[in-house]
């Protein structure tokens, strides 16, 4: 019934006008929940990381740190939802979920008495007011890059959209600052203090140097132009070395001591769906990843190009009613980078799959990697058509669904882990 009204209202008044009345509509409606559950998140010291990728992996280590800080903790991310050390997986196939159930996890912290909320934020929750009841103490920037434009249409509302988070009077700002956008949010200040962080040599939290191994990464830091600090993560990757250190710069800024950096960061084993690597005695990789926009799927395979003896076969696809724009840059990046590839299909939605899969392999033609590519729409089969033709140090890299428990086809929501299908497959039940 909401959703036929609000389909109506938008086909009878002026765009402009429904924007107004939307955003009186959502601005309201978060106060009047919070109300309703009494405000819970004040008082909490809520930490909040946007960006368009590793999100999900810096909340991780942030939290982490917290832990080994001695600190309870609660976090709500894409992947994980945890209070006071019970963790669950986040089921709801949202990164930030409904106002309600977000006022009801900030009752559940404060109830539990954590010292810190870790947060994951998307430009989507921001543009819809969904933490505006929420005070933010520290804020941090991962990067941004093509992703949502189907809702936000231009890269500079999508930005616009993250700034949201920066003008919320955080006490601490932390920002990436080798991307490309570092200029646009370096216009807004923590209250208190504000950190850069990368490898530029003006960066406040400086990547001094890193050695990159399959099963994570040594880096060497200088914080605050001054002090060093030596870390080891179990994740790989060029790209998880920039969420370590947006969370060590976010760590420092709360004054945490530097061993409880370095045992937060080396104690992160894993993130559900992110470079999860499934071992049932073969004699290849298996990995699954969320990665979903063109950056993220160049960063996983960049780093597995790296890792990988000798082929690298791609199991992808994206996501119906979303960008399409990115998917023929996805399928020139697939072309450029793996070895064979299998175009699938993700979650639907309602838009026609073979479309989704057209537009795909727009990019993988273009790029002139046809020849090594073929197009499976059952992704069970795809899976076990890549599992198939794995051989010794190959790696199979099935990516955007990563910790995601269900798909969204035609509607319907079935029950869908891509971890599980692959080890379903290999008989590792």
């Amino acid at each position: 019934m909401k959703e036929t009204l609000v389909r109506g209202v938008r086909k009878i008044l002026p765009k402009g006008l429904v924007r107004l009345l939307e955003e009186g509509y959502r601005r309201s409606r978060v106060w009047l929940i919070s109300a309703r559950y009494g405000f819970p998140a004040r008082g909490l010291r809520v930490i909040a990381v946007t960006g368009t990728n590793g999100k999900t992996t810096t909340v991780a280590y942030i939290n982490s740190i917290l832990k080994a800080a001695g600190h309870t903790t609660a976090m709500f991310g894409t992947a994980t939802i945890e209070v006071a050390g019970e963790s669950k997986l986040n089921d709801t196939n949202t990164t930030v979920a409904t106002t309600a159930t977000m006022q009801r996890f900030f009752a559940q912290a404060r109830q539990a008495k954590v010292d810190f909320v870790v947060l994951e934020v998307t430009s989507q929750a921001l543009d819809q007011h969904k933490l505006d009841s929420v005070p933010i103490e520290a804020a941090v920037m991962t990067n941004l890059t093509q992703d949502h434009l189907d809702y936000h249409h231009t890269m500079e509302a999508y930005a616009d959209a993250k700034a949201r988070l920066f003008q919320m009077n955080p006490r601490l700002v932390v920002l990436n600052r080798d991307d490309e956008w570092y200029k646009r949010f370096s216009a807004y200040a923590g209250s208190e203090m504000t950190m850069s962080y990368g490898t530029d040599t003006e960066a406040d939290c400086r990547i001094a140097s890193v050695q990159l191994y399959k099963d994570g990464s040594d880096i060497q830091l200088i914080v605050d132009h001054q002090t060093e600090l030596a870390l080891s993560a179990q994740l790989p990757g060029k790209f998880n070395v920039y969420n370590v250190t947006a969370a060590a710069a976010v760590a420092y800024l709360l004054h945490l001591d530097l061993e409880a950096i370095r045992q937060g960061v080396a104690q992160l084993a894993g993130v559900p769906g992110r470079q999860e690597r499934i071992d049932l005695g073969q004699s290849y990789d298996i990995i699954v990843d969320y990665a979903h926009t063109p950056d993220a799927l160049q960063q996983l395979l960049e780093t597995l190009r790296h890792l990988t003896k000798r082929r690298l076969i791609l199991v992808f696809g994206a996501t119906g009613d979303r960008d399409r724009g990115k998917r023929p840059i996805m399928g020139q990046i697939a072309s450029e980078l793996a070895d064979r590839i299998i175009v699938t299909d993700e979650e639907s939605y309602n838009e026609d799959p073979a479309s989704i899969r057209s537009q795909l392999m727009q990019g993988i033609i273009e790029a002139k990697g046809e020849a090594r590519s073929e197009e499976v729409a059952d992704r069970r089969a795809a899976i076990e058509k890549a599992l198939s033709i794995a051989r010794p140090d190959d790696a199979v890299v099935i990516t955007g669904m990563g910790h995601e428990q269900f798909r969204v086809i035609a509607g319907q929501r079935l029950p869908w882990n891509d971890a599980q299908v692959v080890r379903d497959i290999l008989g590792g039940h």
